[in-house]
């Protein structure tokens, strides 16, 4: 790869890996799996980079994607695995997490299209305000009175206080 090539990589790398590793975890549900689901993708991206035309992320994202789907499909997956020692680590009753992820998929689903995705945006894909604007074609005020709207009719809908994760 030539020099300069090997720099925008790096910049890239640098620039998009959180969100990145973000959509590798939601492809695998286990941080060291996204990890190397990540890891992999950006070594296939790197050997064709000189030949990736327009937006290399989604070029990743869909590395990301196929590698996954292939993972999936692989006789080994979710098979048990021999340890030597079970592990003391106690699992407790999570229904109480469950049933609020419910409720607010649930009232995500009951918001209007625009303030949905403003939400998605701004705390799924962690986007800054700017560039939210740019992608729904309207001013960062916009973005801040449909985010302020959005949480507020989330808060009435699930009837006590909303905290969004990233």
């Amino acid at each position: 790869m030539h020099p300069d090539q090997q720099r925008d990589f790096a910049d890239f790398v640098a620039a998009r890996s959180d969100s990145l590793i973000r959509l590798a975890y939601v492809l695998t549900n286990d941080q060291h799996a996204a990890e190397d689901l990540l890891q992999s993708a950006l070594a296939k991206t790197a050997g064709r980079w000189r030949r990736i035309r327009g937006n290399p992320e989604m070029y990743v994202r869909r590395v990301m994607y196929h590698e996954q789907v292939d993972r999936w499909r692989s006789p080994g997956w979710g098979r048990e695995r021999v340890m030597d020692a079970v592990p003391e680590r106690a699992s407790g009753d999570r229904t109480a997490e469950v049933d609020n992820r419910i409720t607010l998929d649930q009232a995500l689903r009951a918001l209007p299209v625009r303030k949905r995705a403003v939400l998605v945006l701004r705390y799924y894909e962690d986007l800054p305000e700017s560039e939210v604007a740019k992608i729904m074609g309207c001013s960062v005020g916009t973005v801040r009175s449909q985010t302020h709207q959005a949480i507020a009719r989330l808060r009435e809908l699930v009837g006590e206080p909303v905290t969004l994760e990233a």
